[in-house]
């Protein structure tokens, strides 16, 4: 216990105004600031002048880079703020750590090299980074603690998830997704399949390709796909339409319904000779739709006649 208190010395600030109940999956918001335990306490960052000044998020349990601040967010109170001296030995990854945060709220996504070899030959991109790295001191964070949410009072993003959760999320958010498309928002309905689309990808990764189980997940993304197809042709997104039915057709080539929404997004996106020869197929396929495809062929051949026109008329001006 001795060992403990000379590692990590916490200070009260400012007394916190309720106790909270950490767990596993807890999410807490807080604001830092890190500074080196030297005589000019020198400032490294400070979560309220990074970015849009927005609080750190963190959900517990999720082993985050940097145990030490999963252990001394638990022994704060809510709206409380405290001072935390920790021994060097257990904010080695703070360079690191600091980078990620720093990189993200200036928007950098450069490729950068993370391997020893890499950082010694460019470093982190900080200069006060590199020398924190190359002489490590203890550090002191005052942490204020904003807000804590519990697992059950937020919407778990999809890389928090177990399996499990995964599998029980998807048919809620194709449900999710037909609502909002029945009162005809488009975008948000989207946004629900394609969510269960990247969850069955996921889950799909875990198997070994073309084996039953990695089968049978294609062919449960199947309706999301379609769907997804259906919201992004009436928003127009032409190209994603073409994507997401050809995407359907490698699992089930004879999907009438594919054939016939990429037929659509081939007019849209000026595909003409795709377009008659996904309309066809699906008409060879399913009879009964002929009069629909029979009335969006003679769409296209308008809309080819009058391409026709427009560029001899075009044509025209540039040779008169």
């Amino acid at each position: 216990m001795s060992q403990d208190k000379e590692l990590v010395i916490k200070k009260v600030l400012h007394a916190g105004t309720k106790q909270v109940h950490f767990q596993n999956g807890t999410k807490v918001k807080f604001h830092y600031q890190t500074r080196k335990c030297n005589p000019e306490r020198t400032l490294l960052d400070d979560s309220r002048k990074i970015g849009h000044g927005d609080p750190m998020e963190l959900v517990l349990g999720k082993k985050f880079k940097m145990e030490v601040w999963e252990a001394i967010i638990k022994k704060l109170a809510l709206n409380e703020v405290a001072q935390f001296t920790i021994d060097k030995s257990l904010v080695s990854q703070y360079p690191f750590v600091a980078k990620t945060l720093r990189d993200v709220h200036l928007h950098k996504h450069e490729t950068t090299h993370t391997c020893a070899l890499g950082i010694q030959q460019s470093g982190l991109g900080y200069e006060d980074l590199n020398e924190l790295m190359k002489e490590p001191c203890d550090l002191e964070f005052i942490l204020e603690l904003v807000e804590v949410l519990q697992p059950e009072d937020y919407q778990k993003e999809t890389w928090q998830m177990s399996e499990d959760e995964r599998i029980e999320r998807i048919p809620k958010l194709k449900e999710m997704g037909n609502n909002e498309f029945k009162n005809k928002n488009y975008s948000k309905a989207a946004e629900h399949y394609a969510q269960a689309i990247g969850m069955l990808e996921q889950l799909q990764l875990k198997e070994k390709p073309h084996d039953t189980e990695w089968t049978t997940i294609s062919k449960q993304q199947v309706p999301y796909l379609l769907n997804f197809a259906q919201c992004k042709l009436f928003e127009g997104d032409f190209y994603a339409v073409i994507e997401h039915c050809t995407t359907v057709l490698k699992t089930e080539p004879d999907n009438v319904k594919a054939l016939f929404r990429r037929g659509k997004g081939h007019v849209g996106a000026w595909n003409p000779d795709l377009a008659r020869e996904d309309f066809n197929r699906a008409l060879t396929l399913d009879p009964s739709i002929s009069s629909i495809v029979k009335k969006e062929l003679e769409t296209l051949e308008d809309l080819v006649k009058q391409k026709t026109e427009e560029d001899k008329a075009t044509y025209k001006k540039l040779f008169s």
